[in-house]
């Protein structure tokens, strides 16, 4: 029997597509403003802590198109029940994570980079269980690359630490995701 799908075609070109139009721009048309306000702090606390504009873009790119793929799996209903449970269960994690985010922020001598660095594995774990087998590997990399960088404790340190310019980073990136929180977009 020929395994050609033209279902399975289109989604392939989809994914291939959007992930090569990952631009500031095309990020726009998928992402909210806050979102985007949010991603664009990160991308400058990303700068100042790896001091190389290419590494900083490579994150927020990696991020943007797992995002985009993850949209194209969601929308094309390519994911199963216990996938979709995986990523329910995922999304609550997100949004546990970005409340700790935002009280070691606000409470002062609470940060603990453990506790959000372990969140933040936890999360990129129950991704990639959730997506298995749907994205390729150079797609698994990305969801490493990204969540290894934000679960570093050094960048982790440094953002919540008290010097500038990272207070301000973490100030903005804390204020779009408490937005972000009571629009329950997170």
């Amino acid at each position: 029997m020929d395994a050609f799908s033209t279902k399975s075609l289109a989604l392939q070109a989809q994914k291939k597509l959007l992930s090569k139009m990952a631009s500031k721009a095309t990020v726009a048309v998928f992402i909210d403003d806050t979102s985007s306000e949010v991603l664009d702090e990160l991308y400058r606390a990303t700068k100042e802590f790896t001091r190389s504009r290419k590494e900083a873009q490579k994150v927020l790119k990696n991020l943007v198109k797992v995002a985009v793929k993850l949209g194209v799996l969601l929308r094309g209903g390519q994911l199963g029940g216990e996938e979709l449970a995986l990523l329910q269960r995922f999304r609550q994690r997100a949004r546990r994570l970005a409340m700790t985010a935002v009280s070691f922020h606000q409470v002062d001598f609470t940060f603990d980079r453990r506790v959000l660095a372990a969140a933040l594995h936890e999360c990129r774990d129950l991704l990639h269980q959730a997506v298995g087998a749907h994205l390729t590997a150079k797609s698994h990399g990305r969801i490493n690359h990204v969540f290894g960088h934000l679960a570093d404790c050094d960048f982790l340190a440094a953002l919540y630490g008290p010097a500038e310019p990272y207070r301000s980073h973490l100030r903005r990136i804390c204020e779009g995701l408490t937005r972000m929180l009571d629009e329950d977009s997170i």
